[in-house]
């Protein structure tokens, strides 16, 4: 039997609390970024049938890219941790176990550098529109920080899975998003795989 457990196999209780406020975290990212898209669908059909009812719906294509946005960046984080992020293995799994933990450990630190850069850059420009009190060019003129508030969030979170899944593989884990793809596959399903 093996003495190696996964997180659905530990009671509640046992699971740190962090390690479960993180989880709730993504999965709470992702489903504001599914809501997002159900929003942008919802607002595509208003402004059709606007369009043929003839009552005005150009304010609508503002709201529709900031969505763009919030879904795009807030669910990262969320798909990165299930392996939905392409990844190239075709490297990694001819490499032994030693060497592939290292190369995980390697493009990993490199990929914290990355977002870590990205997550610096989206609150700065967040920021700096709150600073200047920025208004949006669109037919609805609200300070622009609010809806950019959804890229540096995300931006940020996304920072936060990389940093985690790096601690996980110097810890000596296997990834969130190699463990999660492996018991879709073991169940059958290669959804993901399309």
């Amino acid at each position: 039997m093996s003495s190696t457990l996964t997180i659905d196999h530990v009671p509640e209780a046992a699971v740190p609390t962090l390690r479960r406020w993180l989880d709730r975290t993504y999965v709470w990212a992702g489903a504001v970024g599914a809501a997002s898209i159900a929003l942008i669908c919802v607002l595509m059909v208003v402004q059709t049938l606007g369009r043929q009812l003839g009552f005005p719906t150009g304010a609508i294509n503002d709201v529709v890219s900031w969505l763009c946005a919030a879904a795009a960046f807030l669910t990262m984080a969320h798909a990165f941790k299930h392996g939905d992020f392409v990844r190239v293995t075709l490297v990694l799994e001819q490499m032994s176990a030693a060497r592939r933990r290292t190369m995980e450990l390697v493009s990993l630190g490199v990929a914290v550098v990355a977002t870590g850069y990205l997550a610096w850059w989206a609150c700065r420009f967040t920021y700096e529109s709150w600073q200047f009190n920025e208004l949006a060019q669109g037919l609805w003129a609200i300070p622009i920080w609010i809806p950019q508030m959804s890229f540096a969030l995300g931006s940020i979170l996304f920072l936060v899975a990389v940093v985690d899944e790096f601690v996980i593989v110097a810890r000596g884990g296997i990834p969130t998003f190699v463990r999660l793809v492996q018991e879709r596959h073991a169940k059958g399903d290669f959804s993901s795989d399309l």
